[in-house]
C-alpha cells in the first residue's frame, strides 16, 4: 500500500478550474479557483469545513460570488453612486474593487514541507477603466500546520503614487444565529445602520441588521469568534489592516468577518488609503486557523 504523501495539491474542473491544497496529517484541505478572481472557496482545517458557498453565484461568471473568502482591491465596500474623483478625472467602480471580478494567473505551486499556490494579476485595459493605475499582485495561498496564510504583495507599476485599500472578505458557515462574542481589543465600532459610533464590549448581534459594523480601533491585528459546538475560529494578519468589519444577510447561515486597511468609502475621502510610490511593493500577511 502506497503511503499517502504530507502535503498534495490537486486540480480539478467544476465549471472553472479548481485546485486544492491538502494536508494529510491535520485533515486540512483549501480550494480556491484562480479564474473567479482568486477566491478561496472551501476552507477545511482540523476537518471541519469553515466557509459558506452560494454555488449558484459561483457557477454563474456574471455574478459576484458570495461565499468562500473573495479578495478586496483597489477598494472595500463601496464607493459614493460607485464612482470616485482622482486628479480631475471621474471613474466608475463596482463594490470592493477590480481584482475579485478578475481571472489570475497560477505563477507557483509546490508541496515541499507546506501546499503552496501562488497566484498573480496584473493590471489590463479593464482594470484601467476602473483603476488608472498599472499593478501586481501577488497571493501565495500556504496550507501547513492546519493553517491557511496568504502573503501578498501588492507591486505599483505606474509612474506615479497608487492609492490602496486591501482586505478580505470571508463568509464563515456559522448557521442561523448572529449573536457572537469577538475576542479583540477594540473599544469602540461604527454602527453603519444609523451611523453611530457606540461601545464594543466583545459581544455583537447581527441580526436585524442590512449594513453592517466596524470595529474601530483595535490595537492588537488579531480576532477570534466561537464556531461549532466548542471550536474557536482565529484571524491573525498584518498591522496595516486597521479595521475589522461584520456583516451578514438575514435568514442566510453566515457571518463575514472581514480584516480592511481602511474604512469604507476611503477612496471617495482620500483618507486613510496606503500609497505606494512607484515601483514600490506592499508585503502584507493573513492567517486564519481553526482550533
Amino acid at each position: 500500500m502506497t503511503a499517502s504523501k504530507p502535503y498534495e495539491i490537486d486540480s480539478y474542473d467544476d465549471t472553472f478550474l479548481i485546485y486544492e491544497l491538502k494536508e494529510d496529517a491535520t485533515s486540512s484541505s483549501v480550494k480556491i479557483c484562480p479564474e473567479r478572481g482568486g477566491i478561496v472557496i472551501g476552507c477545511r482545517l482540523s476537518g471541519q469545513e469553515l466557509l459558506y458557498l452560494d454555488r449558484d453565484t459561483f457557477l454563474d461568471p456574471k455574478a459576484n460570488v458570495r461565499g468562500g473568502i473573495p479578495i478586496l482591491f483597489p477598494i472595500c465596500g463601496q464607493l459614493e453612486d460607485a464612482k470616485y474623483e482622482w486628479d480631475g478625472t471621474v471613474y466608475s467602480m463596482r463594490n470592493h474593487g477590480v481584482a475579485r471580478t478578475s481571472a489570475w494567473e497560477v505563477a507557483e505551486t509546490g508541496t515541499d514541507g507546506e501546499a503552496l499556490l501562488t497566484l498573480k494579476l496584473q493590471s489590463s485595459d479593464e482594470t484601467l477603466a476602473s483603476y488608472p493605475f498599472r499593478f501586481e499582485l501577488s497571493f501565495s495561498y500556504r496550507l501547513k500546520d492546519g493553517k491557511l496564510s496568504i502573503r501578498q504583495a501588492y507591486r505599483n507599476l505606474s509612474d506615479r503614487p497608487m492609492p490602496v485599500q486591501a482586505g478580505f472578505h470571508p463568509y464563515f458557515a456559522t448557521g442561523p444565529g448572529k449573536s457572537f462574542y469577538y475576542e479583540s481589543d477594540a473599544t469602540r465600532l461604527l454602527d453603519y445602520n444609523d451611523g453611530q459610533i457606540k461601545p464594543f464590549a466583545g459581544t455583537v448581534n447581527l441580526a436585524g441588521l442590512v449594513e453592517s459594523v466596524a470595529l474601530l480601533d483595535p490595537k492588537t491585528p488579531t480576532i477570534a469568534f466561537p464556531f461549532g459546538d466548542e471550536g474557536r475560529i482565529q484571524l491573525d494578519y498584518s498591522p496595516q489592516f486597521k479595521t475589522v468589519v461584520l456583516w451578514s444577510v438575514e435568514g442566510k447561515p453566515f457571518i463575514c468577518v472581514e480584516p480592511w486597511t481602511a474604512l469604507n468609502g476611503a477612496l471617495n475621502r482620500k483618507e486613510e488609503l496606503i500609497m505606494l510610490k512607484p515601483g514600490e511593493t506592499l508585503e502584507l500577511d493573513f492567517v486564519l486557523s481553526y482550533r
